[in-house]
């Protein structure tokens, strides 16, 4: 049998790029990569009575791991934030609290978040579809659906 030394070449470096979960020519990490770890609240923007949007006084942790896990905790400083106006069915008593899978899809930069469990237990088995931007170290998260209308931003801790 003839000896293909480039064959093993090919099929090693396959191998290493598999096991270290890039590709053999170096691009980019993937965003689903990027996520993982513990995120930052800066920002959270929500609709108020009104219909305007603005920034609620709050801080939160978001944590994404590399197996496809994420929970999410805010803590509004206002306790009525979060039960008028705003995105109500997140939140109870001005504090939000959830875990479960997630799915990134990169060509469409949503990430689909399937919840398990809940503060609000009306959340438990739903899928939340968010639309995401990785820019640096921060991830802003908007909703997929039109009829809500805030915005988070995270920063990498």
């Amino acid at each position: 049998m003839k000896k293909r030394p480039w064959l093993s070449a090919v099929l090693m470096s396959a191998a290493l790029a598999t096991l270290s979960g890039s590709s053999v020519s170096g691009s980019q990490d993937r965003d689903q990569d990027r996520l993982v770890g513990g995120w930052r609240l800066v920002r959270l923007e929500e609709p108020t009575a009104g219909g305007k949007v603005e920034r609620v006084d709050c801080t939160g942790m978001l944590v994404f791991t590399r197996d496809g896990h994420m929970s999410v905790q805010v803590m509004y400083r206002n306790p009525q934030a979060g039960t008028s106006g705003g995105p109500v069915q997140y939140a109870q008593g001005g504090y939000e609290a959830s875990f479960g899978r997630y799915q990134v899809d990169e060509g469409a930069h949503t990430l689909t978040f399937h919840v398990e469990g809940a503060l609000v237990r009306s959340l438990v088995g739903q899928d939340l579809t968010r639309v995401y931007e990785l820019s640096g170290t921060q991830l802003i998260v908007k909703p997929a659906s039109p009829h809500e209308h805030w915005r988070v931003a995270w920063a990498k801790r």
